[in-house]
């Protein structure tokens, strides 16, 4: 499965943002609906209170045979009045105006059938809640005591208020998300410049080298992380120029003992203890000097110059045909890059060697590519192992299990191509060839670029 590249710090604040002025923008638009809707129920009922009241000192005023287009002229669509024998409103609330008393109640009414309906006992609460906020469709009952024992009924019904954006809200939203969006990029843009330049410059640096200067407008965290940085890149160079030491004194004073050794080892008398001896001390003599190579492959003591890739390799290849099998480059034109002249030769042969010994010699192309330089060897072996490609670059691993040095070396051949290869800012992938054999692709930064490790990553997968 391909890994998704992770968001950018600016994206995902921006997003972060973006959502909690959304969130924060639907709850202010909710409680004002929530009022509107109080305040308008609040209105109705005044409304429906007052007309009420007209109707009925006008029906105790007027004569009986007008009381029937008094009605008629007060209903409307939502609101209906009747005379009535009996009270619409049995119990409920009570008020007072300043010459009648009156009934009121209210039923809830079911949202799509009109109905009359009683919620569910477990949501009686939300209900309520939205009646009281004015969301919820209900039923306004009044009754009026008239003479004679006669009754006013009024049925009002209050729907839901429709949900209204007047265009200065939504101007106004839309104002002030442009500005919070720019003073966040433009905030944002101070910080992640910054790193992003810094980054950069880290992967360009030498080990050891003082990473550049971040610019003065850059907040003070960035500031100290490119201290933090400099520091570190410090301390990583003196650890390894000091294990580079160590080392190469170990080498040296191993070499005596063993020379020692060898000269004692031509005066046994019996042949093939003589014999046993000296290539037991010759294995020793090389993995002192191989270890030793190891360790300088990722030191930083030697300086960087500007090589050909394209004559670098062209020169191991007529080195290594002298006593092996052949090994072709092509290149259609030079390949210039600075490196480390002395370690990227030690690797380019070790992977050389590899292909002519255990691959019946090599293809090799030098080119470039989106900016990189690239070298594809392809051997016309059998391949290893899928599960293997890997493991053969860690420290003193070997695929052929004999441990004869007449089949290998002491399995730091690869480790050693990688760590200078790194060390160079670049990397090496093995991959198996669909038409079989094996294919070492290296990858380096040129002259004048930085190198981006993705494209090897994805030719491994």
């Amino acid at each position: 499965m391909k890994r998704l590249a992770p968001r950018s710090l600016l994206g995902q604040l921006a997003l972060l943002i973006l959502a909690a002025f959304l969130a924060a923008q639907a709850i202010s638009i909710w409680l004002s609906t929530d009022e509107r809707g109080a305040a308008l129920r609040a209105a109705q009922r005044l409304e429906t209170v007052e007309r009420a009241t007209a109707v009925a000192r006008a029906l105790q005023t007027a004569p009986k045979a007008s009381h029937a287009s008094i009605l008629a002229a007060a209903n409307s669509r939502l609101v209906q009045f009747s005379v009535d024998n009996m009270p619409l409103v049995e119990t409920g609330g009570h008020g007072q105006t300043a010459t009648l008393d009156m009934r009121t109640d209210e039923l809830p009414v079911s949202p799509h059938s009109g109905e009359l309906t009683e919620p569910p006992a477990a949501l009686a609460w939300l209900h309520e809640r939205m009646r009281v906020a004015g969301v919820a469709p209900v039923e306004f009952r009044i009754s009026i005591p008239l003479a004679d024992g006669e009754w006013l009924n009024v049925a009002a019904r209050f729907q839901r208020p429709d949900l209204q954006a007047p265009p200065a809200i939504i101007g106004a939203t839309l104002l002030s998300l442009a500005l919070l969006m720019a003073a966040l990029w433009f905030g944002l843009r101070r910080i992640t410049t910054p790193l992003s330049q810094l980054a950069s410059a880290a992967d360009k640096a030498d080990l050891g080298a003082k990473l550049p200067d971040v610019p003065e407008s850059s907040p003070r965290e960035v500031h100290v992380l490119s201290a933090a940085l400099t520091r570190m890149n410090a301390r990583l160079a003196g650890l390894i120029n000091d294990r580079t030491r160590m080392l190469t004194a170990l080498g040296h004073d191993l070499r005596s003992p063993i020379t020692a050794l060898k000269v004692r080892a031509e005066m046994v008398d019996d042949n093939e203890t003589r014999e046993r001896m000296i290539a037991s001390l010759d294995e020793m003599q090389d993995m002192v000097e191989t270890t030793l190579a190891f360790a300088r492959g990722i030191s930083t003591d030697q300086p960087m110059e500007k090589v050909d890739l394209v004559d670098m390799l062209r020169d191991l290849a007529e080195e290594l045909a002298a006593t092996g099998p052949g090994i072709v480059v092509e290149a259609e034109r030079p390949v210039i890059t600075s490196v480390r002249r002395t370690p990227l030769r030690r690797a380019l042969r070790n992977l050389l060697e590899n292909a002519q010994f255990y691959g019946g010699g090599a293809r090799v192309t030098v080119c470039r590519s989106d900016g990189d330089a690239e070298i594809l060897i392809d051997d016309f072996g059998l391949g290893i192992p899928p599960e293997d490609l890997d493991r053969v670059f860690d420290p003193f691993t070997r695929l052929e299990a004999s441990r004869s040095r007449e089949t290998g070396g002491i399995g730091l051949g690869l480790p050693i191509t990688q760590a200078i290869l790194r060390a160079h800012g670049g990397e090496v992938v093995l991959s198996n060839r669909a038409g079989g054999g094996l294919r070492a692709r290296v990858g380096l930064p040129l002259a004048s670029g930085e190198f981006k490790p993705s494209r090897l990553e994805e030719a491994k997968k």
